[in-house]
C-alpha cells in the first residue's frame, strides 16, 4: 500500500512531499513526490508513541482514591485501597478493562504498550492451574493478549515476579495474594507467555522483577537467566526508587540506595528499563547511563501519588535515555505526560524550555522523538521512528486542530504538546493497519458500554 504525505517527521527531522510504501506492516520505501494510485494522509504524520509502563487493571481504579485523609495520604495508603479494589476482579473483568484502556491509548497516540502484568491468580489467590488442570498459569495473561489483539495495539507483556511484602523477605500480606509466584512457577508463566505470543501478531515478551522490596537477588538472577535463554533481547523492567520510604528501607536493609544496589549486583544493559527512578543521586544517574539502561518516567502517576520529580534535565545532559508511561492511568495521554515532564522541571528550576538543546531547539519535538526512541528500546520493538525497514506505527495529526496554533514545522509539536486544548490525533496506524480513523475505533461503543457496566458492579 502506498500513501502520500505532505509533511512527515523522520528520524533526521521533518520531510515534505513524500510517498510511503508499506508492505506487511513495514515501511519498504520513502520516495520524493506523489506516486500514482496512492492514498493521501490528510495531516502531518509523526511516529507513534510507546507506553513503557502500564498496569491495565488500574484504569478502572482511577478516581476511586481521591477522597483524602487530612493530609495523611501517600503511595502506601493508596496501595491499600488498590488492594481492596482488585480483590473483586475476574479474568473476564481484566480483559474488559484492558480493552477500554487500550482503545483510549490508541486514540491518544500510543501505538504500543509495555504491560507490567502482576495480577496472576484468581480472587482467592489460587492459581488458575490449581482450579482447573486444563487452565494454565497464563489465564490472566491471556486476557491481556486478547485485549491487545482485539483493539490492535502492539503489546510487550512483562509478567511480574512478586514474592515478598518488603525488604528482608517479609511474608506477603492478604492484598498481595494474587501476585505471588515461586520462581519456578514464574518461569513457567514466562514460558507460557512466549508460547501465547506465537499466536498473536505484533507482540513480544519480557519480564519484570517487581521491585527490590518484592524480590531478592536470587529471584532476579534466576528469572533473568530463564528469560535470556528464551530471548537474549527480552526487555526487563523493574520498579525502583519510586518513594523515599523505599530508599530509606533499602538503605536500612542493604546499606545501599536501591539503584546503586541494582548497579552493583545485577548486570544491567540496554534492555533494562528502570521504572520511576525518582529518588536518584548523581552517581546513580551516571551508572544508569553507563549501563545503557532506560529511565521509565510516568509524570502524571508520579504526581498523583506524590512520588517526587525525576531529575530529567541532569539525566538528559548525561545523554541518558528516557521513555514515558501512563502507569496507573490517571491520565492516558502521551501529550500530557510530556507536558508535565517539562513543566515539573520548570517548576523546580524556575526556568523555561529546559528539555531542549542546540541540536533540538523545539521542546515538544525533542521530547516526542526521545521518548519514542526510548520506548522502542524499552520494548525491544522495531518502532520509535519512521524509516525504511521500521514498523509502520504512525499518527496523522488533525489539520483543523493544528491550524489553530503555531503550525509551521518548527513549532508544530510544541503546539501539540503545550498549546492544544483538544486531542490532535486524527488517525492511528499500527503495524500497517488503521486502528483509529477520524478519531474513532470500531469497538469503542461496545467497549465503553462493557466498561461502564463493570464500574457500576465494582462500585456497588
Amino acid at each position: 500500500m502506498k500513501y502520500y504525505v505532505e509533511n512527515i517527521l523522520l528520524a533526521d527531522g521533518w520531510a515534505t512531499d513524500k510517498t510511503i510504501t508499506i508492505n506487511n506492516g513495514i515501511i519498504s520505501a520513502i520516495t520524493a513526490g506523489k506516486d500514482d494510485n496512492v492514498q493521501v494522509m490528510s495531516g502531518t504524520v509523526i511516529p507513534g508513541m510507546i507506553n513503557c509502563h502500564s498496569h491495565a487493571f488500574q484504569r478502572a481504579f482511577a478516581g476511586f482514591s481521591e477522597q483524602g485523609s487530612e493530609g495523611q495520604d501517600s503511595f502506601w495508603t493508596w496501595r491499600k485501597i488498590m488492594y481492596k479494589f482488585l480483590a473483586k476482579l475476574t479474568h473476564d473483568d481484566a480483559q474488559v478493562i484492558a480493552e477500554q484502556l487500550y482503545i483510549e491509548m490508541l486514540k491518544m497516540g500510543y501505538t504500543r504498550v509495555a504491560e507490567f502484568h502482576y495480577l496472576h491468580h484468581n480472587i482467592d489467590g489460587k492459581s488458575y492451574e490449581e482450579l482447573d488442570e486444563e487452565t494454565q498459569l497464563s489465564t490472566m495473561a491471556q486476557a491481556i493478549f486478547s485485549a491487545a489483539n482485539n483493539t490492535g495495539i502492539g503489546l510487550t507483556i512483562l509478567p511480574v515476579l512478586y514474592q515478598f511484602a518488603g525488604f528482608g523477605e517479609q511474608k506477603p500480606n492478604q492484598g498481595q495474594k494474587r501476585f505471588i509466584n515461586s520462581t519456578q512457577q514464574f518461569n513457567q508463566l514466562v514460558s507460557d507467555c512466549f508460547e501465547l505470543s506465537k499466536s498473536y501478531t505484533n507482540t513480544n515478551v519480557g519480564i519484570a522483577p517487581h521491585s527490590l522490596r518484592a524480590v531478592n537477588k536470587q529471584g532476579i538472577l534466576q528469572a533473568v537467566a530463564h528469560v535470556r535463554a528464551l530471548d537474549s533481547t527480552a526487555p526487563i523492567h523493574i520498579h525502583i526508587a519510586e518513594q523515599q520510604q523505599e530508599v530509606d528501607d533499602c538503605l536500612s536493609f542493604y546499606k545501599k540506595r536501591p539503584i546503586q544496589w541494582l548497579l552493583d549486583n545485577i548486570e544491567l544493559d540496554k534492555h533494562w528499563c528502570l521504572i520511576h527512578a525518582t529518588h536518584i543521586d548523581e552517581k546513580e544517574q551516571q551508572g544508569i547511563v553507563n549501563s545503557q539502561a532506560i529511565a521509565g518516567i510516568c509524570p502524571t502517576t508520579e504526581a498523583n501519588l506524590g512520588d517526587g520529580i525525576f531529575p530529567t534535565v541532569e539525566f538528559l545532559t548525561l545523554n541518558g535515555t528516557i521513555a514515558i508511561g501512563s502507569d496507573s492511568h490517571i491520565s492516558v495521554s502521551p501529550i500530557e505526560e510530556l507536558r508535565w515532564l517539562e513543566y515539573a522541571q520548570r517548576l523546580t528550576k524556575k526556568q523555561r524550555a529546559l528539555l531542549a538543546n542546540n541540536n533540538a531547539p523545539s521542546v515538544g519535538q525533542n521530547l516526542w522523538q526521545q521518548a519514542a526512541l526510548g520506548g522502542a528500546q524499552s520494548t525491544s520493538s522495531n518502532t520509535g521512528y519512521l524509516a525504511v525497514g521500521k514498523q509502520a506505527d504512525l499518527l496523522v495529526l488533525n489539520k483543523q486542530q493544528t491550524d489553530l496554533y503555531a503550525n509551521n514545522l518548527q513549532h508544530l509539536l510544541d503546539s501539540v504538546v503545550f498549546a492544544s486544548r483538544e486531542n490532535a490525533i486524527q488517525d492511528v496506524m499500527v503495524n500497517g493497519q488503521w486502528v483509529i480513523q477520524n478519531g474513532k475505533h470500531t469497538l469503542e461503543k461496545n467497549s465503553a458500554d462493557n466498561f461502564s457496566a463493570l464500574l457500576a458492579k465494582l462500585s456497588a
